[in-house]
């Protein structure tokens, strides 16, 4: 710094200074552009730099510019994504709604990769009307009809009271109840028609010949869905209860919702009451899925208004339901006597878990007593019997032939039952007199652990015969509460089979007995022995 002072201070050598000036002044311009960190920094006689970031000058109209033609830009784009062409939806995600079935390889192929939302319809579309008194099956059978030529869609039913006589359904369907939908069925038994007795029954099940059909009816589809907000299906069956006890009836009572020879239903969030007979009805149905639904009617006074009957079904799941009803809770069957044996279609893979259920005529959980098609693989747990008959029973009798194997219950509560377990190997209901009486049935590998309850007549009742020996029954770990201790209260007859660890209370003589460690303590060999005693 000391030369270039010297060399500017010598008035000889001004031009030379002034040329170098130029020169260095260029040195560092070029520098500063060079590196976007470097800046002249202020103060001193030397030169120093400040750190900042370097950005190409732009004059302020073409800034203005800049500046508008993103706001229009962002404009367009908000505006694409709410208009028909943003379905893709690139920046949000759909809004949730009612799960809607893939399309099949088919209907993708004839498409090609793009696949159409189903058709969704509202009842009101085509008609219906919900005061309650207006007859809307017209509407119903519009609405599927329009659905079934689409090839699927979804049936909304608003709130309303929407009085119809029975329709059917369609496949890849959904019929959807809003909170407050009421479903309505007519109480003139003209408007229900008629139909071929079940096959695996032989005729209906209270009369020769043909039986009415259900008010909502399904048969040979695949992918049905009822579901909803909770809306109701309402069978108002009080005038058939009636007419059915006065014996006004010349044809056996149609079911609420039947679904026959179907595939994947589903039927979920829906409260479904007062049914004419049975409530719900699946027979030979396969991947049957039936949660969140209340089944509803009264106690007394509504005969044979079983709230779910998975009927010669494959794969059911039975979940988070609430059943009280004037018959069995639950019952699994599979056809009665030499009809169900000639049809053939067992019942099996059959889960039911956590359910509340009331039965103050029968049973909470029942298999049979028409099971001639056979039962098997069936496991019931976390279930709560309240204020019942009885609480889980197995029915059959000679005739039914086939077969009752491998049940399996766990974690089931009694509270005010009067009996709480069942097997009865006389239950002597037949369809007439054709049936085969040296066709028995074979009944085994039953067990029941973790049973508990409170205010029981009687914990166990199991009644075997000779021809129809119970095999290989296992009860584990079992605490009930009794009402009356003054009576024998495990009951046996033909029985076969073990107990494990601690039951109460004690266990009949026909059983072996073992520790929990499932070591032999005592060896039975009163398995025929009976002590069956219903005068309590």
């Amino acid at each position: 710094m000391a030369e270039i002072s010297a060399v500017v201070s010598s008035p000889r050598a001004s031009a030379v200074s002034s040329a170098a000036a130029a020169a260095a002044a260029a040195a560092v311009g070029s520098a500063v552009l060079s590196s976007p960190r470097a800046a002249p920094r202020a103060g001193g006689g030397a030169q120093q730099f400040h750190h900042r970031r370097w950005a190409p000058a732009i004059s302020p109209p073409y800034r203005a510019y800049l500046v508008a033609l993103w706001l229009v830009g962002f404009v367009l784009v908000f505006l694409w994504q709410n208009t028909s062409m943003g379905r893709l939806r690139l920046y949000s995600r759909p809004p949730m709604s009612t799960p809607r079935r893939a399309p099949s390889a088919a209907a993708a192929d004839a498409m090609g990769q793009w696949v159409a939302s189903p058709p969704e319809y509202d009842l009101r579309e085509f008609g219906g009307v919900g005061d309650g008194r207006t007859l809307n099956t017209a509407a119903f059978e519009a609405a599927v009809a329009a659905i079934a030529e689409r090839g699927g869609g979804r049936l909304t039913v608003p709130a309303g009271r929407w009085l119809t006589a029975p329709f059917n359904l369609t496949s890849h369907m959904t019929l959807f109840l809003a909170s407050g939908a009421e479903i309505l069925g007519i109480q003139d038994e003209r408007y229900w028609p008629l139909m071929p007795p079940l096959p695996s029954y032989g005729y209906g099940r209270e009369h020769k010949g043909p039986r009415y059909g259900s008010l909502i009816h399904g048969q040979d589809l695949k992918d049905v869905i009822i579901t909803g907000h909770n809306g109701t299906i309402n069978g108002q069956g009080q005038s058939w209860w009636i007419k059915f006890h006065k014996k006004l009836l010349n044809h056996t009572r149609g079911p609420l919702v039947q679904l026959m020879r179907s595939s994947n239903i589903l039927i979920s969030n829906i409260t479904l009451r007062d049914s004419p007979f049975w409530t719900l009805h699946v027979y030979d149905c396969k991947h049957v899925t039936i949660l969140e639904t209340t089944v509803l009617a009264p106690v007394v006074g509504a005969p044979n208004t079983d709230g779910i009957n998975p009927d010669s079904c494959t794969d059911v799941m039975i979940e988070n339901c609430y059943i009280s009803v004037g018959d069995d809770g639950i019952a699994i069957k599979s056809g009665w006597d030499q009809y169900g044996i000639a049809y053939g279609r067992p019942s099996t893979n059959i889960t039911i878990r956590r359910v509340t259920i009331r039965s103050m005529v029968s049973a909470g959980v029942s298999i049979g007593s028409e099971m001639s098609g056979g039962v098997s693989n069936v496991l019931v747990e976390n279930v709560h019997i309240w204020s019942s008959r009885r609480g889980v029973r197995i029915k059959t009798a000679p005739g039914r032939g086939a077969y009752v194997n491998n049940i399996a219950y766990r974690n089931i509560t009694l509270e005010n039952v009067r009996v709480g377990i069942v097997i009865k190997t006389d239950y002597n209901e037949h369809p007439d007199e054709a049936f085969d009486p040296k066709a028995v049935p074979i009944v085994g590998n039953i067990s029941y652990t973790s049973i508990h309850g409170q205010r029981v007549r009687v914990p166990v009742r199991i009644q075997g015969s000779a021809e129809i020996p119970v095999r290989n029954v296992t009860f584990h770990d079992m605490s009930v509460g009794l009402l009356d201790k003054k009576y024998h209260v495990f009951q046996c007859s033909f029985v076969q089979g073990q107990v494990i660890g601690y039951v109460f209370p004690v266990p009949c003589k026909n059983l072996d007995l073992y520790n929990e460690w499932r070591e032999l303590v005592k060896e039975s060999t009163l398995q025929n022995i009976s002590d069956i005693d219903y005068s309590f």
